[in-house]
């Protein structure tokens, strides 16, 4: 995306590492079943998964933790997070679309396939971790590629964002998306209302991001868009009137 900074996907969601010598950081973890994919990433840039120095999750969402719990567990590699996100990933609750949420959908656009490939990308699977750690400091953290975590709660109570002020990179998580299989619309946007856990927060995230200096978008879904922060927002947000 930028340079040392790279997208690998998994099963309809992004991953992002950053790279610093031989030193990574990795940003969100997929799907339970998609950590072979974030291996296999990891790989091709000449790295194992023990170089991740650290981890980062915008939020505790099943789709972007599958990795983030593998390597915990494997590896012992930190993980980093908002303070009142952490209480998501220990599953004290859950802010998270269930299979009930989708019953009156399944008629819907891209519904029943996407239902049954995130089901065999372990969707269902109860996911949890318990010992991650809040930001030890305000402004970049002492991570490869010294990341900026950016709250924009609203998707989740603590969803964050991260920034990289040095490449000009944003990373939005599911804040600002820029496509998702139940979208029919393709550039930056909210996600669907289906999975919207914040209401009015999650609109107002959009401007905490709008005031970033980036032009260059990774979101959570969908790929990697060229152009100002502030204009992906307001066309969120113009799609979000509408």
């Amino acid at each position: 995306m930028a340079p040392e900074v790279f997208r690998a996907t998994g099963t309809d969601v992004n991953v992002v590492i950053l790279r610093d010598g031989d030193a990574l950081t990795l940003i969100d973890g997929g799907y339970p079943r998609d950590v072979g994919a974030v291996e296999d990433a990891i790989r091709l840039l000449g790295r194992r998964p023990e170089d991740v120095e650290g981890m980062l999750l915008t939020h505790a969402h099943i789709d972007h933790m599958g990795a983030i719990v593998a390597f915990h567990e494997r590896y012992g590699t930190p993980v980093f997070t908002d303070p009142t996100e952490i209480a998501h990933l220990r599953r004290d609750h859950l802010e998270q679309a269930t299979g009930k949420d989708f019953i009156p959908m399944l008629h819907k656009h891209g519904v029943l396939p996407w239902l049954v490939r995130i089901a065999r990308a372990g969707a269902t699977k109860k996911l949890a971790l318990d010992g991650a750690l809040v930001f030890p400091s305000d402004g970049p953290l002492d991570l490869p590629g010294a990341p900026a975590p950016v709250a924009t709660h609203g998707h989740t109570s603590g969803h964050t964002a991260y920034h990289l002020p040095r490449s000009g990179v944003i990373v939005t998580g599911d804040a600002l998306v820029t496509a998702h299989p139940l979208s029919k619309i393709a550039g930056p946007q909210l996600l669907p209302a289906v999975f919207d856990h914040g209401g009015p927060d999650t609109l107002a995230a959009l401007d905490r991001l709008a005031e970033l200096d980036a032009d260059i978008l990774v979101p959570g879904h969908g790929p990697a868009v060229s152009m100002p922060i502030a204009e992906a927002v307001e066309l969120a947000r113009g799609r979000a009137r509408a």
